[in-house]
């Protein structure tokens, strides 16, 4: 193994242990930046291929930082608060009623707005309407992890690993939205069921809360701050914001037929709710830059740097001699399971940016079967996925981080059956349009 490669996993693992671990609520970036200059200084990889490394991710990360701008947006005009209202009145006290609403709307918010959304902005929700109905949080916040991850698989948009590889498959936005629509339907109703199994004394024991002492989710759920001008905004209008999400996905679907990026119109949509909410006194300039999270978006960014370093010293003569080639039942198995183990020993983004030159010039199947991998996989454990990270913080400041112990039995006891069934759907879908 030379010395390259040692300096380059080296800073991987630094890398990722911090963002997993955040001592001191350090960001990510504040290790992530310095170690991929440090590679570059050192020559552990050329300037020029960090260069074209960075020019390649560029674009994901506009989308990404549009999306987060949006999806925090639809938080402050209350769209989300009315989608725990609307769980709340659906599931009329019945906790089992209530789990099925949720696992909609996280498996609707994660393909729309990205798996991020539901971990960060529908789960302090679901715990706020759980304690409304009486019911224990447990089988509804699992729900949102899980579907954050696996509901991820549906459109281009919906995970940044998907925007990643949506390039490398060749496909149009209906087309990568068809071949993912079976398997994205399927690992919703085994989450659903499987859940409802796992959770089912917690579904059916009331929490003990006291129903008429809890205050209804308010606009503080939908993200209004509790500064001193919040009671002057105006009333949230969810429908406004509703609508906004909607003409954006239609604008993804009309873009990507033009051959425009879909950064472009996640951008025109975060600016049109914005512009909106500034108008109406709902946010501030500043709370609309906030929620652009730079220092996240630097770490994405120095991450791809860190991961090419891996790729180019010799990580991916390694992994690629895993990696099959072809379309054919079997090789796309392989493709998700090598793709999940990855996803859980070096975090999903790195797995993808390592698997996708790898696929690249053999057909869609494989890029969109290392989807599979490496969007369901990280319901195994939880360095998987910087979702299940955050979502494991919002677990932890509401008193219900659940223990590593049971985290990891149902995962175990969930992914594998989730990549078979969605591989397989995959493969049907692959075999009935022509597609590979």
């Amino acid at each position: 193994m030379s010395l390259g490669l040692l300096a380059a996993i080296a800073a991987l693992v630094l890398v990722l242990a911090v963002a997993i671990a955040r001592p001191r609520n350090i960001p990510e970036a504040a290790v992530a930046v310095p170690l991929a200059l440090a590679l570059v200084a050192l020559r552990v990889l050329p300037a020029a291929d960090a260069w074209a490394e960075l020019r390649s991710l560029a674009p994901v990360v506009a989308f990404l930082a549009a999306i987060l701008v949006l999806g925090q947006l639809c938080e402050d005009e209350g769209l989300f608060a009315a989608a725990g209202g609307g769980m709340a009145r659906w599931s009329a006290g019945s906790p089992t009623r209530l789990l099925t609403a949720v696992v909609a709307i996280a498996a609707v918010t994660t393909a729309v707005l990205s798996l991020d959304a539901t971990v960060v902005l529908l789960t302090p929700v679901v715990f706020a309407t759980a304690a409304r109905i009486g019911a224990r949080s447990r089988p509804h916040v699992y729900a949102c992890t899980h579907l954050a991850n696996s509901a991820s698989l549906l459109l281009p948009v919906s995970n940044l690993t998907n925007l990643l590889a949506f390039r490398a498959t060749g496909l149009g936005f209906v087309r990568f939205a068809g071949l993912m629509a079976l398997p994205w339907v399927l690992l919703v109703v085994l989450e659903r069921l499987a859940v409802g199994r796992y959770f089912r004394t917690d579904l059916a024991m009331a929490s003990g809360v006291d129903v008429t002492a809890v205050r209804p989710t308010a606009p503080a759920a939908a993200g209004v701050r509790g500064d001193a001008t919040s009671e002057r905004r105006p009333a949230a209008a969810p429908g406004v914001a509703a609508a906004v999400v909607g003409v954006t996905l239609v604008g993804f679907v009309v873009a990507s037929t033009m051959g425009v990026d879909p950064a472009w119109v996640a951008a025109a949509g975060a600016l049109g709710l914005a512009g909106h909410a500034l108008v109406r006194r709902r946010v501030t300039a500043g709370t609309v830059g906030r929620s652009l999270n730079l220092p996240f978006l630097a770490f994405v960014l120095a991450l791809g740097v860190v991961v090419r370093a891996v790729i180019d010293t010799g990580l991916s003569t390694a992994v690629g001699a895993l990696v099959p080639r072809g379309s054919s039942y079997g090789a796309l198995l392989l493709v998700a399971v090598v793709a999940a183990v990855l996803a859980n020993v070096v975090n999903n983004l790195p797995a993808i940016l390592l698997l996708l030159p790898l696929l690249a010039g053999h057909g869609a199947g494989p890029v969109l079967a290392a989807l599979i991998g490496v969007n369901v996989g990280p319901n195994l454990t939880y360095v998987g996925s910087l979702a299940t990270l955050l979502w494991r913080r919002i677990a932890r400041a509401h008193d219900s981080e659940p223990g590593l112990a049971e985290y990891h039995l149902f995962g175990a006891l969930t992914v594998p059956a989730s990549i078979v069934v969605a591989t397989s759907a995959l493969w049907a879908g692959l075999a009935l349009t022509g597609g590979g």
